[in-house]
């Protein structure tokens, strides 16, 4: 099967890797040329256009930020769209707002063909060993037809329900890890000023109730004082406001989530907005005058 993948980012680069491991002719676009030379290194072509990445694929992958930017790379000028025909079919893997993802399943549906929305968690060390989640929203006829495709960058790949179910679960996880890693903060701001070691600390709770694969995760970080970007704050930020718009519309209360949404915001503020979000670590270091580690 021919495919095509546009965004290689953080994440989509080692997923578009793996497809190329897995033996597939992978097309791919990118803005960013040292991406795209490293997947032609690797066994991909290379395309100029969302347009010639359509006309040479079957399926097209497409991982980018946020609603605009999908909207922008299947429906601008040379997009996607354009080299679209009757049978093909697009999987958008990016983290999106759901309704932003119904509307571009209408769209494609007036073009015959196919929309899958499958974002994805875990971060890049999961993108790289394949072993990311993923959450498919969409026709399930279509979703089996791509099921193992979706299997080769991911090690859990679970259908969820029609077109925009894919992002409401994401919408889910992203609020969920978001309160969890500020949950972990306060916890270790707490212990930091009371003077304990906090890989002490760490090495007690870490396999107990309060245990988490977010605390497994992020604590080391916060203690290594490293805050290389796996999955960036700027990032996080965008999916809790698709959250909270989400939310908005549906007439459903989510106050925690909009209280961590500030304290991303002041650390994104402070210059940390290219920080893995693990530096909401760094809000409880400002407003407690501590470092933990």
């Amino acid at each position: 099967m021919k495919l095509g993948f546009i965004g290689l980012g953080i994440m989509g680069k080692p997923m578009a890797k793996n497809l190329v491991k897995a033996g597939h002719d992978l097309t791919v676009f990118d803005f960013k040329e040292d991406a795209v030379k490293e997947l032609v290194a690797d066994g991909a072509t290379e395309a100029k256009t969302g347009k010639e990445v359509a006309e040479k694929s079957d399926v097209i992958f497409t991982m980018v930020p946020n609603s605009p930017n999908v909207e922008a790379a299947l429906f601008n000028e040379g997009g996607v769209a354009e080299g679209l025909t009757a049978g093909k079919t697009v999987i958008d893997m990016s983290s999106i707002n759901p309704l932003a993802s119904q509307g571009f399943a209408k769209r494609l549906a007036k073009l015959n063909v196919g929309f899958l929305d499958a974002p994805v968690s875990g971060g890049e060390p999961k993108a790289i060993d394949g072993s990311i989640a993923i959450m498919v929203g969409g026709d399930k006829d279509l979703y089996e037809k791509n099921k193992d495709l979706l299997e080769i960058m991911g090690g859990s790949v679970t259908y969820v329900g029609a077109v925009g179910a894919g992002n409401t679960t994401k919408l889910a996880n992203q609020v969920i890890v978001a309160l969890n890693i500020a949950a972990v903060s306060e916890g270790f701001a707490l212990a930091k000023k009371a003077g304990l070691d906090p890989k002490m600390v760490f090495d007690a709770i870490h396999t107990g109730l309060a245990g988490s694969t977010v605390m497994d995760a992020k604590v080391p970080m916060m203690i290594d004082r490293n805050f290389k970007p796996g999955f960036r704050v700027d990032l996080h930020i965008k999916d809790l406001q698709n959250a909270l718009d989400t939310s908005h519309a549906l007439h459903v209360g989510l106050p925690l989530t909009a209280e961590v949404m500030e304290i991303l915001q002041v650390v994104k503020n402070d210059g940390n907005g290219s920080d893995d979000h693990s530096a909401i670590a760094k809000f409880y270091e400002k407003i407690n005058d501590l470092t933990i580690d």
